[in-house]
């Protein structure tokens, strides 16, 4: 359900067309909440159709402009009440985790390569992600707003550190569980 929520709250940011909003969600909400262009557009249709948001005039008629929304009233009091419901944490369901659980009994074969993998792919997150905090959260811009921003860009920074040093653990614990079990077969 949290799908029109980013897609209102990009849009109290600054009213944008379906492809900014596409656009947008690849640089910022779709680090933490992904959507793919056709889910935005459909979602586009239901807000507006549910009287959340509108499209604004266009400055002239033409034919194949793109519609530019904004969010109405309605959209912004439906937003606020989502923000101040409860919600409990999710479960991890990483189908990495699971591999390993099983490799603790069937073997650790091409585990490591993959563990590997996922390490490179954590490592370059959490590179763009500090990228982003230098450039976009210099310390003389101090506005609620941006501490708001720059707590959830911290807690991407946060997990994808997590994720580098458990996973730097992991192959570690990979690399002995495959020696102890090459002993074994000795």
């Amino acid at each position: 359900m949290s799908l029109p929520h980013a897609i209102l709250t990009a849009l109290l940011e600054k009213p944008s067309s379906g492809l900014e909003l596409a656009r947008r969600f690849d640089k910022s909400i779709g680090y933490f909440w992904s959507a793919t262009h056709q889910q935005i557009y459909r979602e586009l249709g239901r807000l507006e159709k549910a009287g959340l948001i509108r499209a604004l005039p266009a400055a002239a008629p033409a034919r194949g402009q793109k519609k530019e929304y904004e969010v109405l009233p309605g959209g912004r009091a439906a937003l606020s009440a989502w923000v101040a419901e409860a919600g409990d944490p999710r479960p991890v369901r990483d189908p990495l985790l699971l591999r390993m659980r099983a490799a603790a009994v069937v073997g650790t074969a091409g585990l490591a390569e993959e563990i590997q993998r996922h390490l490179d792919l954590h490592r370059r997150q959490l590179a763009e992600y500090r990228a982003i905090e230098e450039r976009d959260f210099p310390p003389e811009r101090d506005s609620a707003e941006d501490r708001l921003r720059h707590a959830v860009l911290r807690g991407g920074i946060g997990l994808e550190t997590f994720w580098t040093e458990w996973l730097t653990e992991a192959l570690t614990a990979v690399g002995e569980q495959a020696g102890e079990q090459g002993n074994r077969r000795a």
